[in-house]
């Protein structure tokens, strides 16, 4: 795995309910890992959750109201000009977004709703109407679980199926894609079914695609699947808790990333504020623990690796800052770099190169 080198650019994505404006930018030091200051890259409405599409062209964000995203076209400086974006809408914005390799296809996910969608992609960065699919049900827990909330939604390494973490059901569905309709078919099986009160959250693949690991927000651990490629299924083989030893406070776990040599798995957890990091066994698949890291702010709602995963960047949604480590990745320890920058209510953060 080569290093990162030069300067980066990332996007946040933020909630616009305080002083936030929308989607900000701020670029990295290749060399020192130091995070420029911030810029407004566009005005959105709560653009909370973002995704790039593969050749790094546009940038999607959800957004409330029936086209459930708006795009924007990459410039200069990570400038963003929107291609169709919405007007602020009172429904319950979508929570999560994801684009596959070829760039034709977006998924979605409604936590509030209950709602999974796919929407048609076009090469100018427009989007078509979003084909939706509703979970229904209830789980175990009194307050988190009394409806179905779709958490999030990813493509499989190859594209055919559509992984959907549903944290109100305790299940993470399985649909085949078809592409020529753009509909979601329940997979054969439809799910697998959570740990009661565990609560899947996001969802990550491994390198090379057959084996795959899911955050449970609601009992803060990492479960490790082997995915089945040739039917889209899932079958658990692991749970670990990603929780410091000895803590006993509340915790909701939130985001979960392989780093792209597929030798770490990351995973933070608010309450603690920590991000867990994890070994993968080569032939196994199986999760050691490796350290866990103070995250550097206040409830740790996203990060994400550069390229070559020399380099780390947390969101704190509590404390309206994002931070950046640096990454061994022989050992998969992070190294906390000394500052941060201000960022009203960050929610996500993207690398763009």
């Amino acid at each position: 795995m080569g290093e990162d080198t030069g300067r980066h650019r990332l996007y946040i994505g933020t909630y616009t309910k305080g002083k936030s404006r929308g989607i900000y930018t701020v670029a990295l030091d290749g060399e020192t890992g130091a995070l420029g200051p911030p810029e407004v890259a566009a005005e959105a409405p709560n653009p909370t959750f973002l995704a790039l599409s593969p050749d790094r062209r546009f940038l999607y964000a959800v957004c409330a109201g029936e086209g459930w995203a708006s795009s924007f076209r990459v410039g200069p400086a990570g400038r963003l000009s929107p291609v169709q974006q919405l007007p602020a809408d009172s429904s319950p914005t979508p929570c999560h977004i994801s684009v596959d390799t070829t760039g034709t296809l977006a998924l979605a996910a409604n936590y509030h709703l209950g709602l999974a969608a796919a929407i048609p992609l076009s090469s100018d960065g427009g989007m078509g109407k979003p084909r939706v699919v509703a979970h229904s049900g209830k789980g175990p827990h009194p307050t988190r679980q009394t409806v179905s909330h779709v958490h999030s939604t990813y493509f499989a390494p190859d594209g055919r199926f559509a992984i959907v973490c549903d944290l109100g059901l305790d299940r993470i569905y399985t649909y085949a894609i078809d592409r020529g309709s753009v509909a979601l078919i329940p997979g054969a099986p439809p799910f697998v079914p959570a740990a009661p009160a565990a609560g899947p959250r996001h969802f990550a693949f491994g390198r090379g695609g057959t084996r795959a690991y899911a955050i449970n927000e609601l009992d803060n651990t990492i479960v490790a699947y082997e995915f089945q490629a040739s039917n889209g299924a899932l079958v658990p083989r692991q749970s670990v808790s990603i929780l410091p030893p000895g803590y006993t406070g509340d915790a909701t776990s939130a985001e979960i990333l392989v780093h792209p040599n597929g030798r770490f798995v990351y995973g933070s957890s608010r309450g603690p504020d920590t991000i867990a990091v994890l070994a993968i066994d080569p032939k196994t698949g199986a999760l050691t623990e490796v350290e866990f890291v103070p995250c550097g702010g206040k409830g740790p709602r996203s990060f994400s690796l550069s390229p070559a995963g020399d380099w780390l960047v947390c969101a704190h949604q509590d404390s309206d800052s994002v931070c950046s480590f640096r990454v061994n990745p022989e050992s998969g320890r992070l190294g906390r770099i000394p500052g941060s920058v201000a960022i009203p209510m960050p929610v996500c953060a993207v690398f763009l190169d």
